[in-house]
């Protein structure tokens, strides 16, 4: 239900400011005062193309937003599907920059055009003598029909098992063709984790296999360098050993003339000691040298291996080897497990299948036995409405399953005596159109809760006693949902809850839209002025007051 509506710096109007009635709504006004253009504005809100040609200054921004009251709609799974704050007041609102830029909010949340459109859809119902394409579609009409029989749990369910076998069938869809795609290379893969698994490839295992045949490599030569620098330390005839025993004779002479001298005596005896050592160990070393071309061809293969694999997996270490081999041995156990896997889900499938057509039969059952009802309910009120020879048909045909149910439904309709119903989209008369729109509405009014409701000058083509009625209509209809209508017929202005009227103001020279809450008197005046001109008379005045009171 819309609470407050603001407009500012919109075609004619400067700004507007509008807390219509919960209930009965009327906008009246002079031709070209600025009531469609106040649709204009709404629309905008609503998320339509905007026209920066309809800046009221064209150097300021306009804004148009609307506070709801969107306690009765069950929003909230749209607003966390959006991820937008919910609360029971929700803030709409349009910015147009001069610049033509335009901002939508959602509760100051910016959003775009999309979301505030599906949104407004929900809150606002913007209806006009020339609005067909809604009713024209056959979704509409599936859930005009479901609304009318209160098929709003079978709707549900039948929702909830369609949407269990789309996701059913598109898992099996696409196991299908997965398994279709595993079977094809599945062989391949066989041959690959084969070939990796062969390999017993182990973290760290290249960088020692590399160290290994650098060593063996270098054997000879290795062996050659030891034995050189054994000779040279120990076993040569100018080894270092035997001049450092000469050295440590001479320091030892030294030290026994001079005990300051015995710690440097002492220090070089430990390098000789150690020197000693170091030949010891040299010459084991020399002898330890594995000379083994066998091992040497080994490792060179082994290492061959290994480059192969990675080059042929286009990586450069064992690791990523190991994490390819594994990711092959999954779908290589995952390709023995096709065949089983496959099984159930089809399985799973069908049933679900099985499932959306029960629950498809069912809704199918409850719409063929509520059409009827809604096409004589229908004519009914349109007889109401000034339409006697109106005819309505309808049929369901059965088709494939879709998200509104196993049928599609097409309605048709004639005005006029003898003349053959038609699709509604082939409706002539946007006045005949527009009071079957409204006799539809009418009687969703009291099975779903409607969005605000704007009649925009419905009324056309009427006048007298069936005006009359559709007030009354609109008075009944506005018991539950709030409906604003635009209007130029005392009848139905009469029926109001609230009476706002639109007109032209001067402001610095500049037309200017304004609108007002007439107060009772006023009310009573400006009925009268419909019924009889600018200047009414006393009995004008008196009918206008019967109107309210009737």
């Amino acid at each position: 239900m819309l609470k407050h509506l603001t407009i500012r710096n919109y075609a004619l109007i400067q700004e507007l400011e509008l807390s219509p009635s919960s209930q009965l709504n009327i906008i009246t006004g002079e031709t070209g005062a600025g009531k469609s253009i106040m649709l204009g504005a709404v629309g905008l809100m609503l998320g339509n193309r905007v026209d920066t040609k309809a800046l009221f200054n064209p150097d300021q921004k306009c804004v148009v937003e609307g506070e709801f009251d969107v306690t009765d709609y069950n929003l909230q799974p749209f607003f966390e599907k959006e991820d937008l704050d919910y609360a029971a007041s929700c803030i709409m609102r349009r910015e147009i920059s001069p610049a033509g830029k335009s901002r939508a909010f959602i509760n100051d949340t910016p959003v775009n055009l999309e979301t505030m459109r599906t949104l407004g859809s929900q809150l606002m119902d913007v209806h006009s003598q020339h609005d067909t394409l809604l009713l024209a579609s056959s979704n509409y009409q599936l859930y005009v029909l479901d609304s009318f029989a209160e098929n709003h749990t079978l709707v549900s369910q039948y929702k909830i098992a369609y949407d269990s076998y789309r996701t059913a069938k598109l898992h099996y869809d696409q196991l299908r063709e997965d398994a279709q795609k595993l079977s094809d290379e599945a062989d391949y893969n066989q041959f690959l984790f084969d070939e990796l698994d062969k390999a017993n490839l182990e973290t760290g295992q290249q960088e020692t296999l590399e160290e290994e045949l650098k060593l063996l490599e270098s054997a000879e030569e290795i062996t050659s360098k030891l034995q050189t620098l054994s000779t040279g330390i120990s076993t040569d005839e100018q080894a270092v050993l035997n001049q450092m025993q000469e050295l440590l004779s001479i320091l030892s002479q030294i030290s026994a003339l001079g005990s300051k001298y015995q710690p440097l005596r002492d220090r070089f005896e430990s390098c000789l000691i150690e020197l000693r050592d170091i030949g010891a160990e040299v010459e084991n070393e020399a002898l330890a040298v594995d000379l083994d071309p066998q091992r040497l061809e080994e490792v060179q293969n082994r290492l061959s291996t290994l480059y192969h694999l990675q080059q042929k997996h286009k990586t450069n270490s064992i690791d990523d080897l190991i994490d390819i081999r594994d990711k092959l041995d999954a779908v290589v156990g995952e390709t023995a497990n096709l065949d089983e896997n496959l099984a159930k889900a089809e399985q799973a499938c069908q049933q679900a299948k099985h499932d959306l057509e029960e629950k498809g039969n069912v809704l199918t059952k409850a719409r063929d036995k509520a059409l009827p009802n809604l096409l004589s309910a229908v004519e009914t009120l349109l007889l109401d409405l000034g339409i006697p020879d109106a005819k309505m048909e309808g049929e369901l045909q059965e088709i494939e399953a879709n998200a509104s149910g196993l049928n599609d439904l097409k309605l048709r309709f004639s005005a006029n005596k003898g003349v053959k119903p038609e699709d509604l989209k082939s409706v002539a008369s946007g006045g005949e159109f527009a009071r079957l729109m409204f006799a539809i509405k009418y009687l969703l009014a009291d099975k779903v809760a409607l969005p605000t409701i704007i009649f925009d000058e419905i009324d056309n083509g009427i006048s007298g006693e069936i005006a009359l009625k559709l007030g009354r209509m609109m008075q009944d209809m506005a018991g539950k949902h709030q409906v604003i209508t635009i209007s130029h017929l005392p009848q139905i202005a009469a029926k109001g809850e609230a009476h706002y009227y639109v007109y032209k103001s001067e402001d610095a020279g500049r037309a200017v839209s304004e609108i007002k809450e007439l107060s009772k008197q006023q009310r009573v005046e400006e009925i009268a002025k419909m019924i009889a001109g600018d200047n009414p008379t006393d009995v004008a005045l008196e009918s206008a007051k019967a109107l309210i009171l009737n």
